[in-house]
């Protein structure tokens, strides 16, 4: 079967297309489309944690049909997405009805669950808060800010970094957008506030736009990390500086959160039941055929690309 595979460490270069044996597991699934994420740009690149052995098949999410005919999406985490059949675990694979398109149900798998428990799970969002969404137009962001208003935001501002993007998240729902630079972020989130402090900041810039967020929120307000897109080093965080202001820092990583009873499937299966009756919107995005994964690997690097990312064997 045809494949995509890194021999080596590195940028989208690395990606080759070659012929390779059929993957063996629990389940076979004949794939229809596989997701391409920011995380899979550090796994190439061998900084992913644990980096993968090489020589592997890239590529943790998949949508298309088992041997007896059932559709369904599933996560692969060891890779091999990036092909036209993967391996999964049994219980990894979600029913996906026919009302939701491959590229919607592949929207769910990583930047839905984040979305979902980055404001349930880690925010805890309460009825009336406002929440600051950065990076609103991305995979991630585009669905927190739905789910936020689904979840009874009070209200909801986007910090994303272009005017497209900003017009991007408005129309999903953001009730304010300012421009995400980390130079005068705090105001502008304030200003788009009423001259007020806010209540949660879903934060996966990293760096001084980290900083920022902190400075921003409310007391007893909560902050919730889970990406470092600005690649800058990690900002100090000062325990006496959040007990000052009752702040909360919490860290979100999906692939642990996945083992926890009830934190998979049934997340999944509301959001599925959302798209459905067209109360939940996952933005279109760019296909690519599999032999074009490293122009897909390069275009989301240079930021070039909105909503979910496929490949298509």
């Amino acid at each position: 079967m045809r494949a995509i595979q890194c021999t080596r460490f590195g940028g989208p270069e690395v990606l080759e297309l070659v012929e390779t044996e059929e993957p063996r597991g629990e389940l076979l699934v004949d794939v229809a489309a596989a997701g391409v994420n920011f995380a899979d740009t550090s796994r190439i690149a061998g900084t992913y944690r644990p980096a993968p052995a090489l020589p592997f098949v890239p590529g943790t999410e998949v949508v298309g049909r088992t041997g007896d005919g059932r559709r369904v999406l599933a996560h692969t985490f060891a890779g091999g997405g990036f092909a036209e059949r993967a391996a999964v675990a049994a219980d990894a694979a979600v029913a996906v009805p026919d009302e939701v398109t491959d590229a919607e149900a592949l929207a769910l798998l990583v930047q839905g669950l984040t979305a979902w428990h980055v404001l349930r799970s880690c925010a805890r969002l309460a009825a009336g808060e406002t929440v600051v969404v950065n990076a609103a137009a991305g995979g991630v962001g585009s669905l927190a800010v739905q789910l936020a208003r689904h979840f009874g935001a009070g209200r909801v501002i986007a910090a994303a970094s272009t005017p497209q993007r900003r017009a991007l998240a408005l129309s999903l729902g953001a009730d304010a957008a300012v421009d995400g630079a980390p130079d005068g972020y705090a105001e502008r989130v304030r200003d788009a506030n009423g001259g007020r402090p806010v209540d949660v900041v879903l934060e996966s810039v990293g760096g001084r736009v980290f900083t920022a967020g902190l400075d921003v929120l409310a007391p007893f307000g909560r902050l919730v990390t889970f990406g470092n897109a600005s690649r800058e080093g990690r900002p100090p965080l000062d325990p006496g500086e959040l007990s000052d202001r009752n702040l909360a820092v919490a860290g979100f990583w999906l692939r642990p959160a996945l083992e926890v009873p009830g934190a998979y499937a049934e997340p999944l299966q509301a959001m599925f039941r959302l798209v459905a009756a067209k109360e939940l919107r996952p933005p279109a995005g760019a296909e690519y055929a599999l032999h074009e994964a490293g122009r897909a690997f390069t275009d989301l690097l240079a930021r070039r690309t909105t909503g979910k990312v496929l490949l298509r064997p």
